[in-house]
């Protein structure tokens, strides 16, 4: 029986990061993967969803390319071609992992691996059963699309993300239930390319998590789009039985009804808990998650877990870093600091972007806070204007007696790739006056951060 230092099932972004670091601390690794390096995030979602995103950018600029000057005549668009080349993205970064374990000496198990015993683990693979001893175990399995009690994801009338990304052709009416992260991103690039889009959300705002200025502006950008936003409202049932699908929906103002093409479902994720062995070894799990304590270790010694599997948020970015934290911890490795959730960032890249890190303003009420909040609209920002992209809001706050940013919310073009400007300023500790202090370039739609800052303190200078 083969032993290891350290095993990792799962090689996704928690997995495949926890292996390389285990490996460059010097343990003996291995990591077992079913199907492909790179997990969900990079073969099914995070990273072929931009491709597919980015093509829907492209057709809003040629939508709007009038507007510059410019005429576009004998447009085509072709589904498969944006299709091929978001798999070709997700291909090639597969590769790279694996180019990437080799190089790290990290030994890569094909199969599909449980928990035979406390330190031990079986393998399946083509119907073989392999045994290992590995002295550290982490669980990086992931999770799946939750379906709902009387809606599931069955390929053809209801998508789940899989289908979603790689459509043979476009449905024309397109219902997506649940406005999440996953589920606004669906919405915002099917109604770029085209389709006739119906948005669902049982709570009272779409992107629900995020603060309630930032839900507001999205739901105005979504219906100026096109979009039919239904909030507070349920999808009591789907007949699929003639050629529409109806959906019977059950809103504020009563029942209705839409029908619609395709169905995605987007209502949330569950952790891949099954079948890993945790009931005979008594792992501790909570609402299909595994418990673990602060540096990702379970109630079974030398059993971990990281990442999605391990509970919200369910970021890539989180596991990735759960896993550093998780090895360095295994390893001894001094001065390890446990991960603070509140300084997460969370990105959703419809049109236009979201990004947030921190407390809400209705959180940080709650939580005691006396606040100094800070807003500015992009449309009081030269380069935001230049570029057509003068909507959108950046929104700050600061507790009123230290100066502590609790928390910054953006929405707008490009803001995730903004935000960690803030996410910086919170891990180095800079004061709301420190930040305002900091000299941001001009002409840049980062200049409306500063302004946000400037106006938690009455001191905005362009509104």
């Amino acid at each position: 029986m083969q032993h290891y230092d350290l095993m990792v099932v799962g090689g996704g972004p928690g997995g495949y990061v926890a292996a390389i670091r285990a490996a460059q601390l010097g343990f003996k690794t291995a990591l077992v993967e079913k199907q492909h390096l790179g997990g969900v995030c990079l073969n099914w979602g995070c990273i072929p969803t931009k491709a597919l995103l980015h093509g829907a950018n492209v057709a809003h600029t040629i939508k709007a390319a009038e507007h510059l000057g410019f005429t576009v005549d004998n447009l085509s668009f072709d589904i498969n071609k944006l299709v091929k080349h978001s798999r070709s993205v997700a291909d090639k970064l597969s590769q790279g992992i694996a180019y990437l374990m080799k190089k790290n000496g990290v030994v890569v198990i094909d199969g599909t691996a449980s928990l035979a015993d406390k330190y031990r683990l079986d393998v399946s693979h083509n119907g073989v059963v392999t045994q290992y001893k590995a002295d550290n175990i982490i669980l990086a399995t992931g999770a799946r699309a939750r379906n709902l009690p009387t809606i599931k994801i069955d390929g053809q009338r209801v998508w789940g993300a899989r289908e979603a990304m790689t459509p043979t052709a476009l449905p024309r009416r397109l219902l997506v239930i649940g406005a999440g992260a996953i589920g606004v991103e669906f919405a915002s690039l099917y109604n770029d390319l085209r389709c006739d889009v119906t948005l669902v959300e049982a709570l009272p705002r779409i992107v629900p998590v995020e603060d309630a200025d930032i839900s507001a502006l999205a739901e105005k950008a979504f219906k100026q789009r096109g979009i039919k936003v239904h909030t507070s409202t349920l999808v009591k049932a789907l007949d699929t039985s003639g050629a529409d699908t109806i959906a019977h929906l059950e809103t504020a103002s009563g029942a209705q009804t839409v029908a619609v093409d395709q169905v995605i479902l987007a209502v949330g994720i569950t952790g891949n808990i099954e079948n890993l062995g945790l009931e005979q070894l008594s792992v501790a799990t909570e609402a299909n998650f595994i418990k673990t304590d602060a540096f990702g270790k379970t109630n079974l010694a030398g059993l971990y877990a990281i990442g999605d599997v391990a509970g919200a948020p369910w970021l890539a970015h989180k596991a990735s870093h759960e896993a550093v934290i998780c090895v360095e911890k295994i390893a001894g490795v001094e001065d390890v600091k446990p991960l603070n959730k509140q300084r997460v960032p969370g990105c959703t890249y419809c049109r236009p972007q979201i990004a947030s890190v921190g407390l809400t303003e209705a959180q940080a009420i709650a939580a005691g806070h006396s606040v100094n909040v800070g807003r500015f609209n992009l449309n009081a920002n030269g380069k935001s204007l230049a570029i057509n992209e003068g909507d959108g809001l950046v929104k700050t706050l600061f507790d009123a007696n230290t100066g502590e940013l609790l928390g910054a919310h953006m929405i707008g073009a490009e803001v995730t790739e903004q935000i960690q400007g803030f996410v910086i300023a919170q891990q180095l500790e800079a004061t709301e006056h420190e930040l305002a202090h900091t000299i941001f370039a001009h002409p840049t739609v980062s200049e409306s951060m500063h302004e946000s800052v400037l106006d938690s303190l009455g001191l905005a200078i362009h509104q």
